[in-house]
């Protein structure tokens, strides 16, 4: 038992829960920075934000706060969009060398992206307009939904990285939809994707069982001290040194 892996839990479990940011923005590069080869960080932190995601999405269920049919349409490209991310890039390490460059190339765009958008957010984060993709009914936007998700989920089964934050964003701009059912939709979301993704991740040996569960020991704690003092704190100042972690961690993995 190492206990050093279920304080860096705790400590990110802590930051999700007082900012908000996403967990894997934070875990996979400081797996990847600490030594665990990029491929499998990314496949233990899919499996570990699978359980994370599983206790998120009972509670939003119960609260009524999910929005079915907009989980399944974006299910129905971003699994498959994982499912060749997958396959491909274990398809191309059976052949090169370099996939683990690869991932971690990827990794620190995604990442650089996600630390972008987050701070740009915080930044100029003011009431928007309805859009006309908003105004359309939901039978309407059925393709671009699904082509969306499987983009999205595409760059997920990459990188682990923009389940939540990047199809939020996805949401907010396609839908008229609430704050809290847009949170609760995105994890109802997110938890089919992770888990299909980390199941595959799992059946190609790119999973660490034993150190999810040592994150995990950490950060559902973790998680419930952030949360009960993020009202106590201000969350724009704290989301945005995040974010500039998370950017320096990408720009550090590039």
């Amino acid at each position: 038992m190492d206990w050093g892996i279920s304080l860096l839990g705790l400590m990110v479990g802590f930051l999700v829960g007082l900012t908000g940011v996403g967990g894997a923005s934070l875990l996979t590069p400081i797996l990847v920075l600490v030594g665990v080869n990029p491929t499998l960080a990314v496949g233990t932190d899919l499996f570990y934000n699978s359980i994370t995601k599983l206790f998120g999405t009972i509670q939003h269920m119960r609260q009524k706060t999910v929005e079915y049919r907009i989980v399944f349409l974006f299910a129905a490209g971003s699994i498959p969009g994982a499912v060749v991310s997958i396959v491909l890039l274990h398809w191309f390490g059976a052949f090169f060398d370099n996939q683990e460059h690869i991932v971690k190339m990827a990794l620190g765009i995604m990442l650089i992206v996600v630390a972008v958008l987050t701070i740009a957010k915080q930044l100029f984060d003011r009431k928007t307009k309805e859009n006309r993709w908003q105004e359309k009914p939901l039978e309407q936007k059925r393709v671009l939904t699904i082509t969306i998700g499987f983009v999205l989920g595409f760059i997920v089964g990459l990188t682990s990285i923009g389940s939540g934050s990047l199809f939020a964003i996805a949401l907010l701009y396609l839908f008229r939809i609430s704050a809290s059912k847009l949170v609760g939709t995105d994890i109802a979301h997110a938890l089919l994707l992770v888990t299909a993704a980390g199941l595959l991740h799992a059946g190609y040996g790119n999973v660490d069982f034993g150190l999810a569960f040592q994150l995990l020991i950490g950060s559902v704690p973790g998680v419930w001290i952030g949360s009960s003092l993020s009202s106590k704190v201000p969350a724009k100042p704290l989301r945005t040194l995040v974010a500039s972690l998370i950017l320096i961690s990408g720009i550090k993995l590039i």
